[in-house]
């Protein structure tokens, strides 16, 4: 019922919108020829990007309750609290690229015990009635002691008890212990605990705090806000996230598939790129990793849209040609991309598509696009694209690839942007990606962006969009208090649209950008989806994309 209201009004707002306008610039008539249908719209063209940026996987989309649940941040105890005797090591780890665990090795007594506590990433969130399912690698400290015991507890805000489970660690070897704790109460900010009981001590290693209701470990809740949006393609994992900070940073795709537990930790380049909006605690598990992004892909229906590194680094943050990998030595980053296709939809007999089978999904996801490269620019960025496009077409022709015509249309006054389109047509790339944070007045104006585009070459994705009601041209304010989810915002993205959806034999793509944004750790808005630990908030640029997705043609 809110959805539709909010439909109605949002359409109600618009029918004023014109009318106040028809009656400041006289009568107009408005022709409809339906002996006339415009172009067909691809089932591609609305659809959703993920990147991990306000919290977006890790402490949101991902529904592990715990920070840092295999103490390999820097700071190996950043997120938890620590009291008795406790110590981090390495010594013959469970996970050999998660090498870090804690050892309790010491009970203590009763008034000063030794454990463990998380918060999670801003508290956790417990439903009333709601299971939660506990887990964790560990050992015995000490060989051939006794058994011994930890005690887990879920802990409201109020720092009384929810409910607790007694484990018994009967082994020298590292083996997964699994507990299911139901809570008598809905608390926003509640906290994980854990106590040595027994003088033998226990190395704890991994762990993790799921909500019973969760899909393939996503929250259940964010899951349905995407599939209601009816997306018919799914751009992941970036934007930045893809070229890092650095390429030491890049979002390798190979660390984020096989046994969650064994995934190594990378830093997240949004956790410090707006001074205002510091958040040194932000990393990426690669819980959500590109095996659940295909899954997830295939449970809402939409063609997965995967992006690769091309060797360069941020170029917003690396102007140093140093900063990137020359050309020449490119061929380990072709490989990791045609190793993902191979992931995707490769036969079990080969290594990737046996991984797939060996993790759950023997069929292949039938993988027909992928993104090479965020927002490169310049001459850095077609020689390397190139190499690319070769290797791929030679050994996998059916998939379409998709180039980038850099961060913006205006930069250096449109020339970077000219210079990538004609590249892209250069070196026959199937789609070129464009990307928009603008001002209500730029959308406006834009409605009929796409009328004079040729129809010969690549076709258009608009991969990141989003009107900003600081009115300034540049992306920065992002971070600026003033940019907000509007109705005007909406209003002005629905108007640009209109002209996407005519121009659909040149425009085959197109998604909102950023995707997600939790209310406590957020660094750039407007976002689509606003959510806290508990519940979320379709804005009304939410409702637009919807609208059109749901009535295309």
């Amino acid at each position: 019922m809110k959805a539709n209201h909010l439909l109605s009004t949002l359409l109600a707002g618009a029918l004023l919108s014109l009318a106040q306008t028809a009656m400041a610039q006289g009568e107009h008539k408005i022709l409809v020829q339906a002996n006339k249908p415009g172009a067909t719209v691809q089932p591609t063209m609305y659809g959703i990007f993920f990147e991990d940026i306000n919290f977006g996987a890790d402490g949101g989309l991902y529904a592990d309750l715990v920070e840092n649940s295999s103490f390999e941040f820097p700071q190996h105890l950043m997120g938890w609290e620590s009291f008795g005797s406790v110590e981090v090591m390495d010594e013959k780890p469970a996970y050999d690229r998660n090498p870090h665990y804690v050892a309790l090795t010491d009970d203590g007594h009763l008034h000063k015990q030794t454990g463990i506590e998380n918060r999670g990433h801003f508290g956790m969130g417990f439903k009333e009635g709601m299971e939660y399912n506990f887990t964790i690698t560990a050992r015995r400290h000490y060989s051939e002691s006794p058994d011994a015991r930890i005690r887990v507890e879920l802990v409201g805000s109020d720092n009384e008890v929810i409910n607790r489970k007694t484990i018994t660690i009967a082994s020298d070897e590292w083996k997964k212990y699994t507990a299911t704790l139901k809570s008598n109460k809905t608390d926003q900010k509640g906290m994980l605990r854990i106590f040595l009981e027994t003088p033998q001590g226990v190395d704890i290693d991994h762990v993790s705090l799921f909500p019973a209701d969760n899909w393939n470990n996503l929250r259940a809740d964010l899951v349905k806000d995407l599939a209601d949006l009816h997306p018919g393609i799914f751009r992941f994992p970036g934007g930045c996230i893809v070229e890092g900070t650095d390429l030491a940073s890049r979002y390798q795709w190979k660390n984020s598939v096989g046994p969650v537990e064994n995934r190594p930790l990378n830093e997240n380049r949004w956790n410090y790129t707006f001074p205002h909006r510091l958040y040194p605690n932000y990393y990426q598990s690669y819980g959500l990793g590109f095996y659940e992004f295909f899954l997830l892909s295939e449970k809402i229906g939409a063609e997965p849209l995967p992006v690769v590194s091309v060797g360069l680094a941020c170029q917003f943050q690396n102007d140093d040609i140093c900063a990137h990998v020359s050309p020449d030595e490119l061929q380990p980053y072709i490989d990791d991309a045609l190793d993902l296709i191979e992931f995707a939809n490769g036969s079990t007999d080969t290594k990737w598509g046996k991984m797939r089978a060996e993790m759950g999904h023997p069929a292949p996801f039938n993988l027909k696009l992928i993104g090479v490269g965020n927002e490169q620019w310049g001459e850095l960025y077609p020689v390397r694209l190139e190499k690319f496009i070769k290797a791929i077409r030679a050994k996998y022709p059916e998939i379409k690839i998709v180039g980038s015509s850099g961060p913006s249309p205006d930069d250096n006054d449109g020339k970077e942007f000219t210079y990538g389109w004609e590249q892209m047509r250069r070196l026959k790339a199937d789609l070129v990606d464009e990307h928009f944070y603008r001002s209500p007045e730029w959308f406006l104006s834009q409605a009929g962006r796409y009328d004079n585009y040729s129809r010969k070459g690549p076709k258009v994705f608009a991969g990141e969009f989003a009107c900003h009601i600081s009115g300034s041209e540049d992306p920065a304010p992002a971070a600026e208090p003033m940019s907000k989810n509007t109705f005007n915002a909406a209003l002005c993205e629905a108007a640009f649209m209109t002209g996407l959806e005519r121009n659909a034999d040149v425009v085959h793509m197109a998604t909102y950008a950023p995707l997600f944004s939790h209310v406590d750790g957020w660094q750039w808005r407007p976002d689509l989806i606003w959510m806290d630990n508990l519940t979320t908030v379709r804005t009304p640029n939410y409702y637009v994309q919807q609208l059109y997705a749901t009535n295309a043609g």
